[in-house]
């Protein structure tokens, strides 16, 4: 089975975007895809909650994954190694288009791949790091942070999207499922609807 991954979480990655990508990757390779796993949950999110660690589990010697990249199946070490041990020992391979991994059953994907979470593990830690000592300094500077209390934010996350929005409604598309395709919540779309009709 050959299975194209796609994964959006709150940050507002575009799902059709990464569908396109590994179209167009599989095409240039001659590759049809059986089967595609769409999710929008975090990456942190434990591996057996997800529908790509049901795959994992099932997998067979022979499947392939193919996704967008490395990072969107698992952004911490023990994750990213459970998933490629896993997989390496079934004899499914993984490969990602943008870092350009293609990681089977020998030893330097083995290799590559744990360099590649061990490297994901310790950036992220210092990033959290330098945020957190830079928050710190803010405080102690007498900086309150966050917005004002009793201050709401006035612009919308969909300001910029207006003309898509209004395209979509005119395309016959209920409110629930604009939401759904432009990866926000039905609410947040509601007060922009409501907040344009005000003007």
């Amino acid at each position: 089975m050959i299975y194209g991954y796609i994964r959006v979480s709150a940050d507002n990655q575009n799902a059709e975007n990464q569908k396109c990508e590994i179209e167009n990757f599989a095409k240039q390779n001659n590759i049809v895809i059986d089967e595609w796993i769409e999710e929008n949950v975090s990456s942190m999110q434990e591996l057996q909650k997800r529908k790509l660690g049901k795959i994992i589990s099932g997998a067979k010697s022979g499947d392939l994954i193919i996704a967008c990249e490395l990072s969107q199946m698992g952004r911490n070490l023990l994750q990213v190694m459970e998933m490629l041990n896993h997989l390496l020992n079934s004899g499914a391979r993984i490969w990602t288009i943008k870092d350009g991994y293609k990681l089977g059953d020998d030893i330097s994907s083995k290799m590559l791949a744990f360099a590649f979470g061990l490297s994901a593990e310790i950036e992220r830690k210092m990033i959290s790091q330098r945020v957190k000592e830079a928050l710190a300094n803010v405080k102690a500077s007498g900086k309150v942070l966050g917005r004002p209390l009793g201050r709401r934010n006035t612009k919308s996350k969909l300001a910029s999207r207006a003309s898509e929005v209004q395209y979509l409604l005119s395309c016959g598309y209920s409110r629930t499922a604009i939401a759904k395709k432009l990866n926000v919540h039905r609410d947040t779309l509601a007060a922009f609807l409501n907040s344009q009709a005000d003007k």
